[in-house]
C-alpha cells in the first residue's frame, strides 16, 4: 500500500460520482467543465470526487499519434491544476487522463489516473487490461502491481473501466486492504447489463465500496450510457445515473464498514466471512497463462 499516510478513518464522508460529457481532444474545456465539477460537488459536501476514464481528453482516438499529441507526464501541467483545486476545497479528485512515460529508453501510452489531493499527486494507475476500443487500440497494458492508496478519508483502490470485467483485479485491491474501489469508465452501448449489476456484486463480493463513474454523450458515433452509481459494501445501490444527462452523484459511505469481510447472521449462530472461507489451494487455474483467441 502507498499514499500519502498510513492511516484509517473512523469517521464517513461524502463521495461523488461525476457522470459528464467530455469533448474529444478538448483539454482546456475539459479542464475548466471538471473545475465547475468539483465546485459543486463541493456544495453537495462530497470530499473525494471521481471522474470519468480519460475526463481530460475523450476516448475515441484513431491512432497512437492522435492519443500522443494530448499526453501528459505525471505529475503535469493537468495534475498541477487540479491539485491546485484540491488545495482550494480541501478535496481529494480522482481523474482519468492519457500518460506519457519513458521506461528503458522507449516511450510508453497509458490510459491512467491520477489521485489528486491537496498536497498533489497521491497515486496513479494504469488500466491493466485493454478491449479493442477507442484509446485501448493504441495505448500500453498497465504492468501493475495493483496497489492500495492511503488517504485521510480512506484506503481507496483504483480500476478503470473493463478492468471490472475481471474479478480478480477486485480481490486483489480488496486484499490490500481498498475500502473503496473507484472505477472512471467509459461504458458505450452494450455494457448496459454490467453496469447495473456487476459493480453490485464486485462490491458484494469483497464487503467494499464500489464508485462507478460514467460518462454520457456522443463522440465520433459513440453514444456512451451512462449508469455511473455509488455500492456499499452488501451490493446495495446508494446513488445510481440515468443514462441521458450529466449529473453528479453523492452518497455517504463508512469506511470501518468494510474493514470486516465477517457477515453475522442470526444473533451469532450463523456467519460467514468472504475471506476466511477462501480456498486459494484450489484457484491455482486463475493464474494460468491462456492462448490469446482476440485478432491482432
Amino acid at each position: 500500500m502507498n499514499g500519502e499516510a498510513d492511516v484509517s478513518n473512523d469517521e464517513p464522508f461524502r463521495v461523488a460520482a461525476v457522470q459528464m460529457d467530455i469533448h474529444l481532444g478538448a483539454k482546456d474545456d475539459n479542464l475548466a467543465r471538471l473545475a465547475t465539477f468539483v465546485r459543486r460537488a463541493v456544495g453537495e459536501g462530497a470530499r473525494l470526487i471521481v471522474f470519468p476514464e480519460c475526463a481530460l481528453t475523450g476516448y475515441c482516438f484513431e491512432s497512437r499519434a492522435e492519443a500522443s499529441e494530448l499526453a501528459e507526464s505525471m505529475p503535469g501541467p493537468a495534475t498541477k491544476a487540479v491539485a491546485d483545486l484540491c488545495r482550494e476545497h480541501d478535496v481529494h479528485v480522482v481523474f482519468g487522463l492519457i500518460e506519457r512515460a519513458t521506461e528503458n529508453g522507449n516511450d510508453r501510452l497509458y490510459n491512467a489516473l491520477a489521485l489528486m489531493g491537496p498536497d498533489g499527486l497521491v497515486g496513479s494507475y494504469r488500466k491493466t487490461h485493454l478491449p479493442h476500443l477507442g484509446l485501448d487500440h493504441f495505448s500500453d497494458a498497465g504492468s501493475g502491481p495493483l496497489r492500495t492508496h492511503a488517504t485521510p478519508l480512506c484506503t481507496l483502490g483504483m480500476s478503470i473501466c473493463y478492468d471490472a470485467a475481471f474479478p480478480e483485479a477486485s480481490r486483489v485491491l480488496a486484499l490490500a486492504g481498498a475500502e473503496l474501489i473507484v472505477l472512471p469508465t467509459n461504458w458505450p452501448p452494450g455494457a448496459e447489463e454490467f453496469a447495473r449489476y456487476a459493480i453490485n456484486t464486485r462490491a458484494l463480493e469483497n464487503v467494499v465500496y464500489y464508485l462507478a463513474a460514467n460518462r454520457v454523450g456522443l463522440e465520433r458515433g459513440f453514444k456512451f450510457i451512462g449508469l455511473s452509481r455509488i455500492v456499499d459494501v452488501h451490493g446495495r445501490s446508494l446513488a445510481e445515473a440515468d443514462g441521458e444527462s450529466e449529473t453528479i452523484l453523492v452518497a455517504t459511505i463508512d469506511p470501518r464498514q468494510a474493514r470486516t469481510k465477517r457477515i453475522n447472521r442470526v444473533e451469532e449462530k450463523h456467519w460467514i466471512d468472504r475471506f476466511a472461507d477462501r480456498r486459494p489451494e484450489l484457484y491455482g487455474p486463475l493464474v494460468e497463462p491462456t492462448v490469446a483467441t482476440r485478432a491482432t
